[in-house]
């Protein structure tokens, strides 16, 4: 909205009751921007939300502490003002607008749009200069003005009735400046500091000042002479250095404060156009999904931000009354499953489930007609038997926010659930796969516009119907009633969405299903051998501190904290006099990317010893963090998630298996510490071979990489002598390897200059490479760039079974997003197509384990590949049907070769 959008809303009249609230909102943009972690906030697709976060949440402290009627933020414009013409070199010299900032100062203007808040910006003309019109004329007519800006020039504006909020700490921490405030810093009334900033200069505008002259000899003169004229006029009758500075640098002074001077007659719409209390709780909703925003921030949107009607809406729906809540014990439950439930319900389990262990104490199931809250622990045999007929009913449909979950606390409690309908986590991520994973109150704040008011831990152990009174039980009730109620409306609402989106069948055939056998995996867990892990442990603390006694004898001896950057920064870029990298907002780069350059450009030996004693350091947090996690039954019970990698990928957590390196040596040991199960003979470990590439020959169909994966030799050898136009027996070490790389580079939307730093070439040998490699297979070149295209057209990607991937910036006028966008819709339909192919294959594994009436068992999925415990006398019954679950789990114009190894443990088990 500028200030050409702006049109008059009534608002209060009277000055007295009027409160206007000015920001910067590229000064306040940037603050923000530095005090939150830009790897923290992403919109999950390539685009950095720190800023916005930041920017978001200071809007909202701001118009709950100042209490504001009428709200503007102000914003520069890209390109220069009036005056850069007076001064050439006017703010030169800046850093360049870090990459990961770019982008968001439009997110906040979105965000403000749906907020209803009034923004402005003027050409040719400053922020500054749009708050210093608005707060001089409203301050004129007796409005309050508060002001919220970490500009200097702001101060000149502070008055009776002005009020300037400095930021002290990020965007949250502010500092009143009132004009007691400015005589008390500066020893001057606010409407001086124009002149006391003239002779000092300001380095941020690359102002310089006078040589010598600070602002307390500033602010003497300024008392002395009353202002910067009355300096000027006696220039000549001041002593000293300061004297002679000051008169060799007159014209620098007078220029300093043509510069520094308030604009305050720009042309803007009138203060009704900024009325507080246009927002649309709607579109916020949807803006802050575009963000990938979790629910802490909606629940803290002040309502004074909302309109009233939509408000009111909100508020209607949220205090919307529930079916009748009713608490069965154990003669009313049985009648209760008979009748109003038997035709299904919602689920929501008051529980828990850790380290293998699960347990359950109140469970509510909701309908249309009713909502029933049952203690678990009160029931009696016959009652418990009902329910537990009643959950393992297939033919009696239920719908849970995690079904998974709920599955694993109910186990604990011996009861077993079957019939799953919906699962609203899945369900979500299917409609939505690069937004983070939310709760059913989040759910019901993005979807129903409706505050669950989920109470916290403490609060919630109060309310536990086993713990408190009987009001505390009724509240508790009501509390998991009106979850389960939202659960049931969330179900409805997403399976209208899923049919609409085409996921329907993902959802009910694939990952529904699915999530019940990683249940069972989760719950059986793998043995794993403490003693074994303590033993690499030692090894590797004894190699931590070898490495880091040799990298401090390149120092001399000095101990420094080789973990810490900014000792770091110090030794690499002052003390060695290493070739300084990549500039951060706390100095030169030392993470691992630069490092590594860095070691290629010098060979220097205290970086070859500070690498090892990353990666050591590394490998032993790695094994902590698997030590940490071995229950009491010796086996680790990983999580796997369904709903994380928006390719569709499993991935892992509490630990998470997928950091066990694969490819080095201390990787490889580690999983020598994951073992068969007792009563079992042995694991089995499979995988596909080259998956990547051979659904890339299916849906290019490049005949060049069909016959490759026909003719029965090594692919890449195969390839590498195509592109490089020599016999396969001609294809030497660095060829294939150069091939390889571009072939799942391709695979995973690697660019050229992606390519290069990965071989460590030259950009144009890298773009050679790949388009030699396009000339020789032009299947994959075509479908590669009709890939794209196609999804620039629809808006997403499909998988092969039609899993799709969102990607709305492929149109985007960012170029930083759009090419991340198109790296997406390079990888996506490739890596989703990889990760559906293994998920088909686990259902059909495990079929036919049951069908064959096995006793051997899936127990992890990691990085594709499947661990399994072998029983004695299965082996080879279990390969024949492994084999053929996973080849036959989906049929590619090219065959899927499936490898598989057995071994006493994870490690002798690799093939």
């Amino acid at each position: 909205m500028s200030a050409s959008d702006i049109t008059d809303v009534p608002g209060t009249t009277d000055p007295e009751e009027r409160r206007i609230l000015l920001i910067d909102g590229h000064a306040m943009a940037f603050r923000a921007f530095f005090a939150l972690p830009a790897d923290g906030f992403s919109d999950g697709r390539g685009q950095a939300t720190n800023a916005v976060y930041g920017f978001t949440r200071m809007i909202f402290n701001v118009v709950q502490s100042e209490r504001p009627t009428h709200v503007v933020v102000a914003f520069d414009l890209p390109g220069g003002t009036f005056r850069d013409r007076i001064y050439d070199q006017y703010k030169a010299g800046r850093d360049e607008t870090p990459q990961e900032f770019k982008g968001q100062i439009g997110l906040i203007q979105q965000v403000l749009d749906a907020l209803g808040v009034a923004w402005h910006t003027v050409p040719d003309y400053e922020a500054d200069d749009i708050i210093a019109t608005l707060a001089t004329r409203n301050a004129a007519e007796g409005i309050e003005v508060s002001i919220v800006s970490s500009d200097r020039d702001a101060i000149q504006l502070v008055g009776e009735r002005v009020t300037l909020l400095q930021p002290v700490k990020g965007v949250t921490e502010m500092k009143r400046m009132t004009p007691a405030a400015v005589e008390e810093k500066y020893g001057i009334p606010p409407e001086r500091y124009p002149d006391l900033a003239a002779l000092v200069g300001e380095q941020a505008d690359n102002l310089p000042g006078v040589p010598g002259v600070g602002p307390k000899t500033a602010a003497k003169w300024i008392v002395q002479y009353g202002d910067l004229p009355g300096i000027l006029a006696h220039a000549e009758e001041i002593k000293g250095k300061a004297g002679q500075s000051l008169r060799d640098h007159v014209e620098d002074v007078e220029r300093n404060r043509r510069m520094n001077a308030a604009v305050t007659d720009l042309d803007l719409p009138p203060l009704e156009g900024c009325v507080l209390g246009r927002g649309d709780a709607a579109a916020v909703s949807a803006v802050f999904d575009e963000l990938a925003f979790g629910p802490t921030i909606r629940k803290d949107l002040p309502a004074v931000l909302l309109d009233a009607s939509t408000a009111e809406d909100a508020a209607a729906e949220a205090a919307r009354e529930l079916p009748p809540i009713s608490r069965p014990g154990s003669e009313e439950l049985p009648a209760l499953l008979e009748g109003e439930l038997a035709g299904g319900a919602a689920l929501v389990v008051e529980g828990r489930w850790e380290l293998g262990e699960g347990d359950a104490h109140q469970l509510a199931l909701a309908t249309e007609e009713s909502i029933a809250v049952i203690d678990l622990a009160g029931l009696d045999d016959t009652a418990e038997r009902a329910l537990a007929a009643w959950l393992a009913d297939a033919g009696i449909p239920k719908s849970a926010h995690d079904t998974k979950l709920a599955n694993h606390q109910l186990a604990g409690r011996g009861l077993e659930v079957a019939g799953w309908a919906t699962d609203l986590a899945i369900a979500e991520f299917l409609c939505r796969p690069d937004q983070r994973p939310v709760d059913v109150a989040a759910l019901a704040l993005r979807h129903l516009q409706e505050d669950l008011q989920v109470t916290t831990a403490a609060a919630q152990q109060e309310l536990d119907l086993g713990a408190g009174d009987e009001d505390a039980a009724a509240r508790g009730a009501e509390q998991l009633g009106r979850t389960a109620d939202a659960v049931r409306r969330l179900a409805e609402l997403l399976r209208a969405e899923l049919e609409e989106r085409g996921a329907t069948s993902l959802h009910d055939d694939l990952e529904l299903p699915l999530s019940q056998v990683i249940r069972v995996m989760e719950a059986t867990g793998i043995a794993t051998e403490d003693a074994v892990l303590a033993e690499l442990d030692a090894e590797h603390e004894t190699r931590q501190a070898e490495v880091a006694e040799s990298a401090f004898s390149h120092l001399d001896g000095d101990r420094i904290n080789l973990g810490s950057p900014k000792q770091l920064q110090e030794v690499l870029y002052e003390r060695l006099g290493l070739p300084k990298g990549r500039r951060t907002k706390t100095g030169y780069s030392t993470n691992a990317e630069t490092l590594a350059d860095l070691l290629d450009k010098t060979q220097h030996p205290f970086l070859v010893d500070l690498l090892a004693h990353r990666d050591v350091t590394k490998m032993r947090q790695i094994i902590d963090t698997l030590r940490r996690f071995i229950a009491a039954d010796s086996r680790i019970h990983t999580t796997f998630h369904q709903n994380i990698a928006a390719t569709g990928r499993l991935s892992s957590n509490n630990p998470n298996l997928q950091n066990i390196p694969a490819r080095t040596e201390e990787g490889r040991r580690i999983r020598s510490a994951f073992r068969r199960s007792d009563g079992y003979v042995s694991l089995m470990t499979a995988d596909y071979s080259q998956i990547e590439m051979r659904i890339m020959a299916h849906l290019s169909e490049d005949e060049g990489l069909i016959e490759a994966f026909n003719s029965g030799e090594d692919l890449h050898r195969f390839v590498a002598s195509r592109v490089f136009s020599v016999e396969p027996e001609e294809v030497d070490g660095a060829m294939r390897s150069k091939t390889k790389a571009v072939s799942y580079g391709l695979a995973y939307g690697l660019s050229a200059f992606g390519l290069s730093r990965q071989l460590r070439i030259s950009q144009g040998e890298a773009t050679a490479l790949r388009d030699g490699y396009f000339e020789r297979f032009g299947g994959v070149r075509d479908y590669l760039r009709e890939s794209v295209e196609k999804a620039r057209a629809t808006g997403y990607t499909e998988t092969i079974l039609g899993r799709r991937r969102y990607l709305p910036d492929l149109t985007s006028d960012n170029r930083q997003r759009r090419e991340n966008a198109e790296r997406v819709a390079l990888n996506s339909p490739i890596q989703g197509s990889a990760a559906d192919i293994i998920k088909l294959a686990m259902l059909r594994v495990d079929a036919l384990l049951r069908e064959h009436g096995l006793t051997s068992r899936v127990l992890l999925q990691v990085h594709d590949e499947l661990v399994l415990d072998v029983a004695e006398g299965e082996e080879q019954r279990l390969r024949e049907l492994v084999a053929e679950g996973m080849g036959s789990a989906y049929t590619l114009s090219v065959p899927l070769e499936v490898g598989i190894g057995v071994g006493e443990d994870w490690l002798a088990a690799a093939h």
